[in-house]
């Protein structure tokens, strides 16, 4: 069940760089505040890294605190180890009234069920691709795509070209879903 939303429901964001595209931000941003005020902004990624190098002005527009953590071995899960210990952190200093995790990793699955274990809502964000489990895990999970109107990855013969429609499909689709 989730906490009603309000001014005073504060929610801490943490944000997977390696698994998010920059321009979801802002879209992203705007439906964490539909819930609560953002009170800790954070994304969590190797920022030597050139393929992450799209975030700087987002990041100063947004006043998002970027976290570095540098890939002491490649394919292993430093920025996700990191993203895991300050949400532990937070989450005992009890500040919290819920968190928003914004990736697409199933390594979040086990952060966002122990979250809920302390009764806080659990907002996730993620692309199409996101496994089932960390979907599952969530209280609310929202995929991207709806937020940003496109339609990641899509096989359709006839894609969808009036967004209107599109918003209007989507805003019934948020009024009646938890």
């Amino acid at each position: 069940m989730f906490n009603s939303p309000s001014k005073n429901t504060h929610l801490a964001v943490l944000i997977d760089a390696d698994n998010t595209p920059p321009s979801a931000l802002d879209p992203i941003l705007k439906e964490i505040a539909k819930f609560g005020t953002a009170s800790v902004r954070r994304i969590y990624g190797d920022w030597t890294n050139t393929q992450l190098s799209g975030w700087k002005n987002i990041l100063l527009d947004h006043s998002i605190q970027p976290k570095q953590q540098f890939s002491y071995t490649t394919g292993k899960n430093a920025t996700d180890i990191a993203m895991i210990i300050d949400a532990m952190d937070l989450l005992y200093t009890g500040r919290f009234d819920g968190f928003c995790i914004v990736s697409s990793d199933s390594d979040f699955t086990p952060l966002a069920a122990r979250i809920r274990e302390q009764a806080l809502t659990v907002y996730g964000f993620g692309q199409k691709k996101t496994p089932k489990a960390f979907v599952e895990a969530c209280d609310k999970f929202t995929h991207i795509a709806l937020l940003t109107n496109e339609l990641e990855n899509s096989n359709s013969a006839k894609p969808v070209t009036d967004s209107k429609l599109f918003n209007y499909f989507k805003l019934a689709i948020d009024a009646t879903s938890d």
